[in-house]
């Protein structure tokens, strides 16, 4: 399986529109519909692609440390990660997650950490963040809308110069 991530304009909700996690997932990660509807400066979206097809979708918040005081300045949030339900459990959030360092790096310059938030109640996706390269922080986020969270981190690794 071909993983890759690629930037999403905000104009192209139409090409991930498709992707829906499971009904009880829903609580925590929300909807692409909701995602687009919930926009604000210094948000971008980006796309899991297998295979050339979209089959995960995720945002990236800049802004992050200004409503999460436990990240630090020049860090990046990650926010409403989702991968599609009929393609859950062959190791696309896994295969992604482990992609986002490097990913993040060559449009992120100077980012040096990803922090997210994960509520307790989801044992697949805090497997899949710990899988993929997260650590947990060992602190909870109670500012979540569905109930307390792990806070965990990821390093970004700094771009490589191949010349």
């Amino acid at each position: 399986m071909s993983l890759r991530l690629e930037p999403l304009g905000p104009d192209e909700q139409s090409r991930v529109a498709h992707i829906a996690v499971a009904e009880e997932q829903r609580v925590f990660s929300g909807t692409v519909a909701e995602a687009f509807a919930r926009t604000s400066d210094g948000v971008d979206f980006h796309v899991i692609l297998s295979e050339d097809q979209p089959v995960g979708f995720f945002k990236i918040d800049t802004g992050y440390p200004e409503t999460h005081p436990f990240a630090p300045q020049g860090s990046l949030g990650l926010r409403a990660f989702m991968v599609d339900h009929r393609m859950q459990g062959q190791g696309i959030a896994t295969g992604a997650v482990a992609l986002l360092p490097a990913y993040l790096a060559t449009r992120y310059t100077g980012a040096e950490t990803l922090f997210l938030t994960v509520n307790k109640r989801n044992p697949g996706a805090i497997r899949a963040y710990l899988k993929g390269g997260f650590t947990d922080t060992g602190e909870e986020w109670l500012g979540g809308d569905a109930g307390p969270q792990h806070i965990m981190h990821l390093p970004i690794s700094p771009a490589r110069d191949n010349s």
